[in-house]
């Protein structure tokens, strides 16, 4: 992987995809009609509503913008589609057990953008991701946390 693609996985990718076209078909227009509206009322040096929908419009572009991006420079990685024998990889999804106090968890180690604790996606990047990266069902991993270094054993390892 060069290092100008940034890995994301298939349903990251559909949820840029998803995002960039409701900003592009319903956000963007909305804002325009909302200027032109805004203008319609005369005098723009004191019109709130001209000042709020121009800002929201430099938003919207921005975001679009920033989303084109990072969708032309994506690597998709579909978890199901790969041949990796078990081991952990970016998409997979691990089921680990905390050895110090018998706590089970599952985490899809995913992109930066897709990273979502409360839905179990930890970024590529994190610490617990980068233990892991490599590693095999049974493995035992020291995981550096905030309270201090933890082992865990992977108990499954998936590509779903």
């Amino acid at each position: 992987m060069s290092t100008n693609t940034i890995p994301i996985t298939k349903h990251g990718a559909e949820l840029l995809k998803e995002e960039l076209t409701r900003l592009k078909h319903v956000e963007r227009p909305a804002v325009i009609n909302a200027i032109a509206e805004a203008r319609a009322q005369g005098d723009l040096s004191e019109n709130a509503e001209y000042d709020a929908a121009k800002e929201k419009q430099a938003f919207i572009e921005g975001r679009i913008k920033e989303l084109e991006t990072k969708l032309s420079a994506a690597q998709i990685i579909d978890p199901a589609l790969l041949e990796v024998e078990g081991r952990v990889v970016f998409g997979a999804t691990v089921e680990l057990e905390d050895l110090d106090d018998g706590k089970k968890m599952s985490y899809q180690i995913v992109g930066d953008d897709e990273a979502d604790i409360a839905a179990n996606k930890i970024s590529i990047s994190s610490p617990i991701a980068r233990a892991l990266i490599g590693k095999e069902e049974g493995d035992v991993v020291t995981v550096q946390a905030p309270a201090g270094a933890r082992e865990v054993e992977i108990l499954s390892v998936r590509y779903i």
